[in-house]
């Protein structure tokens, strides 16, 4: 961006918000109010409820906080912002699809980028930080080859220590620019920083789409195989992929097997193939089985998928985790 461009472009709104209070059925109304998720459950755990949900930033990030002396429980959807979080107090927990999630004291999480889960908490005192993903993306872009394929967050724990080093100077960074104001080129530098340590802390994967689908005519298709590789850990019916691409049943077949050579089911199976390779390569045989991964992205009957495993990988999903 020029610095023309950067005088012309309109700065971000200011965002600063509170709601408070005592009673736990206010409670469920100001949480979805301040968009914090929807179908909140909030009551006593002991004598006394209270909580208190704060935010300042402006509309590319925010910083968070999140107490209740009581329980809660309420589902999130993906939206503008990738949203890291953590419990400084209290019992925290995610569920998706099924899969729990218990949320460890001071460990920054990634909530789930592209499905909803539930998020169920007790006592709690949490921290979150939301950064606009247009905004990720364009820091990522100066990273990583991106092309247009999508930006894909599968690792939703932090394991690096140095990158959460660097995470916490940025947290202190934006801190201190708030005071300036979120006008201050400070600010704006904070901001960048504080992407800059969340890409570390949660490297992306960069989905490499057939070159094919850069072509104006495979369009539809490509909004198809798209909608795949971001929701791949989901059911994935043809019908989906009608609907997206308004395409009948049969021309979804069709495109497929014309640019791709394999049906959208097919499809959708090598995508979460290559999905449990990538994590069988980064996982520790000591904490995790082989059975984890594969139900974990949709294989549920374990013989079936080590013989489709080995004979698009020419391994057993076995050897690929001992390695």
């Amino acid at each position: 961006m020029s610095d023309a461009d950067a005088l012309a472009a309109p700065l971000p709104d200011l965002i600063r918000l509170e709601v408070a209070g005592r009673d736990p059925e206010a409670a469920a109304r100001d949480l979805v109010a301040v968009d914090a998720g929807r179908q909140w459950l909030a009551r006593r755990t002991g004598e006394q409820f209270s909580y208190r949900y704060t935010a300042v930033g402006d509309s590319q990030v925010t910083v968070r906080r999140s107490r209740v002396t009581g329980f809660v429980r309420g589902v999130i959807e993906p939206g503008e912002h990738y949203v890291v979080q953590w419990v400084t107090d209290g019992v925290g927990a995610i569920d998706v699809a099924g899969e729990r999630i218990e949320l460890r004291p001071d460990e920054p999480t990634l909530f789930p980028t592209e499905q909803a889960f539930a998020f169920i908490a007790t006592d709690h005192d949490q921290r979150l930080v939301h950064l606009h993903r247009d905004l990720v993306r364009e820091v990522a872009a100066e990273r990583y080859e991106l092309g247009d394929g999508p930006l894909r967050f599968d690792q939703p724990v932090a394991g690096d220590e140095p990158a959460l080093g660097r995470w916490h100077d940025a947290l202190g960074a934006l801190s201190r620019a708030l005071r300036d104001g979120v006008e201050s080129s400070s600010w704006a530098a904070a901001k960048r920083a504080a992407v800059e340590a969340f890409l570390g802390l949660f490297p992306p994967h960069v989905d490499s789409l057939p070159a094919a689908l850069s072509l104006p005519k495979n369009a539809r298709l490509r909004a198809m195989v798209e909608h795949v590789h971001a929701h791949v850990r989901e059911p994935v019916a043809v019908a989906d992929l009608s609907a997206v691409s308004g395409l009948s049943v049969r021309s979804v077949q069709e495109s497929f097997a014309r640019v791709l050579g394999v049906s959208p089911l097919t499809y959708v199976r090598e995508v979460r193939l290559d999905r449990v390779r990538q994590e069988l390569l980064q996982l520790d045989p000591q904490e995790v089985t082989v059975g984890d991964v594969a139900r974990r992205w949709g294989f549920a009957h374990l013989g079936r998928f080590s013989a489709v495993y080995l004979d698009r990988f020419g391994e057993y999903p076995k050897q690929t985790l001992r390695r």
